[in-house]
């Protein structure tokens, strides 16, 4: 699949490249150049595309279980942006804006234990990542600082470890399991789905929170991503394995 708007040979190498960095500590990637043509270079055009219609920031959510290769795929498509189309993109996580641990500790002494445990709607520092995106796609662009979180520890990172935005950038990769997830009727929390629930949360406290924090604080900021990737497992026992994002990426 060679586009004649750009050198495809020289995104080629530039990627496989990258994919090469990747495989110092795991087995190789497969079908790397069908991945390429068939999956990475129709979305970034897509976005390319989308982008030069208005000439205004877009906020691309890309959602997925983990081990689908959520990071992994943002930075190729970053790549291919940055070389096929010169678009600046600024990558980063639903991750980086948990809640710090003494925050949490509060939550789980006020409503349920359940949320000392990060992950959840309801772990993240909601009111930090709606003014991120917002100052993101301003016109008025000022620079800005998007926090880090160290997971080894199990808390947000010192300031000076945070990334710095200095300039606008054409494109936002907004990454994260649960990104664009939706709330449910409130009729379908009565059953657990599983023994965590039944155990931990009998009461159903915890999971009408998370609940309504989806409505509520999580709604406001996913209605500010412009188009939505969902990666979908296809074999379940590759994604169990944590082979998938080599075998799918």
């Amino acid at each position: 699949m060679e586009d004649k708007r750009f050198n495809y040979h020289k995104v080629k190498k530039i990627y496989l490249k990258f994919l090469t960095s990747q495989e110092v500590m795991s087995e190789p990637f497969r079908d790397k150049l069908g991945q390429l043509n068939k999956f990475f270079l129709p979305i970034s055009k897509m976005i390319a595309e989308d982008y030069h219609k208005k000439k205004k920031t877009k906020v691309i959510g890309l959602t997925g279980g983990q081990g689908t290769g959520k990071s992994t795929i943002s930075n190729i498509l970053k790549i291919i942006l940055k070389e096929a189309y010169k678009l600046e993109t600024v990558i980063f996580s639903i991750d980086d804006f948990y809640k710090t641990l003494s925050e949490r500790k509060k939550i789980s002494k006020k409503i349920s234990p359940l949320f000392l445990i990060r992950g959840v709607p309801g772990t993240h520092d909601t009111k930090m990542l709606l003014h991120c995106i917002n100052n993101l796609k301003k016109n008025n662009f000022k620079r800005i600082i998007i926090p880090k979180f160290d997971k080894s520890i199990d808390d947000r990172c010192t300031k000076n470890k945070w990334v710095k935005v200095k300039k606008k950038p054409n494109i936002v990769i907004f990454e994260g399991w649960c990104v664009g997830a939706t709330a449910q009727k409130n009729k379908d929390l009565n059953i657990p789905v599983n023994k965590l629930e039944k155990q931990k949360d009998n009461k159903r406290i915890w999971r009408q929170k998370v609940n309504s924090e989806l409505k509520k604080n999580y709604n406001k900021i996913f209605d500010l991503i412009d188009k939505l990737i969902f990666l979908k497992v296809l074999v379940l026992n590759m994604f169990l394995n944590g082979d998938y994002c080599k075998k799918r990426n």
